[in-house]
């Protein structure tokens, strides 16, 4: 696919592709955090006269425990909370290159976060949702999820139009999360691959696709891509 006649969007063929490639990839460079994994589903929409629908979902990782404070540090799993000791004034965990959230305090509570990518119809790009809830089930509001939110990521809120979070019905689930809209994604996605000379030389990397897009959308909620995923990106015509 070539860079610069592109327009930034995938169709659900390539998301699909991409939604593959970025699994394997993540297991293999990050296999220290749970995987995210595919999670198949029923079509929003009758086959009607379609003669073959391709295969709709979205990937998931889901049960990151956070535990609440206002120090930040790094993400972690459930087996990794168990093993947290916490001592007067202890301070925050050093960061660390591949993922997402965790935060430490004297009075621990634990939260679990779960993400979701979905492809979006309108905007013919992925959008990542999140929801936060305490270990009881009870979910969080949104002022208590931007306190869990890294350092960076109020102003990156606040100086990016397509980072800005909304609250709506899950495509599938149907049931209110949050997301990241869609707005201005297939823009910057285009100067992404556009600003790499190697990128557009070769094209536009389908299986690439994804990685590129969470490495940016990720650092608002934490979410960090490991570097050996970002490297020797494929074409894919």
């Amino acid at each position: 696919m070539d860079a610069l006649s592109w327009d930034g969007t995938l169709t659900s063929r390539d998301f699909l592709v991409s939604a593959r490639a970025f699994a394997e990839k993540w297991k293999e460079f990050n296999s220290a955090f749970p995987p995210w994994t595919w999670v198949p589903c029923p079509p929003k929409q009758p086959p009607c006269h379609l003669p073959q629908l391709l295969q709709q979902g979205y990937l998931s990782l889901e049960k990151i425990c956070l535990p609440g404070s206002s120090k930040k540090g790094h993400v972690t799993s459930q087996e990794d909370v168990d093993e947290i000791s916490l001592t007067e004034g202890e301070e925050e965990f050093e960061p660390v290159d591949n993922a997402t959230l965790v935060e430490t305090n004297n009075s621990l509570q634990v939260c679990y976060y779960d993400f979701h990518i979905v492809y979006s119809d309108s905007y013919r790009v992925p959008v990542l949702y999140f929801r936060g809830y305490y270990i009881d089930g009870q979910p969080l509001a949104l002022d208590e999820i931007e306190k869990d939110l890294p350092a960076c990521s109020a102003k990156v809120l606040l100086e990016s139009k397509w980072t800005f979070i909304t609250q709506e019905e899950h495509p599938y689930l149907n049931r209110p999360w949050y997301k990241l809209h869609p707005c201005g994604t297939s823009e910057w996605m285009k100067l992404l691959f556009l600003s790499d000379d190697s990128r557009a030389k070769i094209g536009v990397a389908v299986e690439q696709y994804l990685v590129s897009w969470l490495s940016v959308v990720g650092q608002v909620v934490g979410i960090r891509i490991p570097f050996e995923m970002l490297n020797n990106p494929k074409s894919c015509n």
